[in-house]
């Protein structure tokens, strides 16, 4: 994003690419009765950040700020199709938002992930990053959906720690 504020217009694309794929998965957890919503809402997302990244404030992780536009879009969408939804904050985009504060940084996720075990590191990736249910993750690393939620649970909080370590270091 910083790139793309400062007239890169190659990394300003590879951005908004690569944050369509991790909307489009984030619009298909919550949109499984409606999936062909699924793409005008990433389009309207893009567009929002597109005409609203002047507000983006350089010093603050862009990841959440994004997910940020893309729940308001969400909510606007069921709001004008009368649908009375729970949108969960979802505050875990932020730790690994930390990891990886522009598209480029996916090395830095990388390493955070390697430092957990590897079931954890499994269920981080199925869930935060592939889009799947803990139901699905947990089924995938061979676990209870219970289970893999008090994995994914302590696998953040181990993530969070690191990165509140890593800012006071």
């Amino acid at each position: 994003m910083l790139l793309g504020l400062d007239g890169d217009a190659p990394a300003y694309r590879l951005l908004l690419s690569q944050l369509g794929g991790r909307l489009r998965a984030y619009f298909e957890r919550r949109m499984r009765d409606a999936p062909g919503d699924v793409e005008d809402l990433v389009q309207e997302t893009l567009m929002a950040v597109h005409t609203r990244r002047a507000t983006y404030d350089r010093a603050q992780p862009f990841t959440p700020w994004a997910f940020a536009l893309a729940r308001y879009k969400l909510i606007d969408h069921w709001r004008r199709r009368r649908i009375r939804v729970t949108v969960p904050l979802d505050d875990d985009v932020e730790i690994l938002a930390a990891y990886a504060p522009d598209p480029g940084s996916t090395l830095d996720l990388g390493r955070a992930l390697d430092t957990l075990p590897e079931r954890q590191r499994d269920l981080v990736r199925g869930v935060k990053i592939d889009g799947l249910s803990l139901a699905e993750a947990g089924a995938r690393a061979g676990v209870s959906e219970g289970a893999a939620k008090v994995a994914l649970h302590r696998a953040l909080k181990s993530l969070r720690e690191r990165m509140r370590g890593r800012a006071d270091g």
